[in-house]
């Protein structure tokens, strides 16, 4: 008898321009130091939840947020480049601690306009900390809400 292992995926987290971690205009994410992934430009600012699980926590300055997957790893959602110092200005949460998400489910929606006046990048970074497996299935394209990005 043959088990096949089934394959996990990740949703785009806004509807946008993908591209590899590899190419986002910060080192700590672009080296792959926070681990493997995929980021978004050019979005409209809403963010949505990528995988069904639950919100782990909201960081005090509102950029970026986890989720425990329903398949158990961790996923570390950040909006922005350098935007813990607007200590949340542009950021306006959804969610709520403990709260149970489905893919699809908004997340947060950020002030695209309050985020270009503070000379901010606006690029959304998705990665699994720790995680060094993972394959981009989408990169430099359009991309919606519905389009697999992520395999793990």
């Amino acid at each position: 008898m043959l088990f096949f292992k089934t394959k996990k995926m990740l949703k785009s987290v806004a509807n946008g321009y993908v591209i590899p971690l590899e190419e986002v205009d910060d080192e700590v994410f672009s080296s792959k130091m926070m681990g493997e992934g995929y980021a978004i430009k050019q979005h409209d600012g809403k963010v949505y939840a990528p995988v069904e699980g639950r919100v782990e926590s909201i960081f005090p300055t509102l950029h970026a947020l986890t989720i425990a997957c329903k398949t158990g790893e961790k996923l570390l959602i950040h909006m922005g480049i350098d935007t813990v110092e607007l200590k949340g200005k542009p950021f306006s949460i959804q969610v709520t601690k403990d709260q149970k998400v489905k893919a699809g489910t908004l997340l947060a929606i950020i002030d695209l306009p309050q985020l270009e006046k503070a000379q901010k990048e606006a690029t959304l970074m998705v990665v699994f900390p720790g995680m060094t497996k993972g394959k981009i299935l989408k990169e430099k394209q359009k991309v919606s809400l519905q389009d697999e990005l992520f395999q793990f």
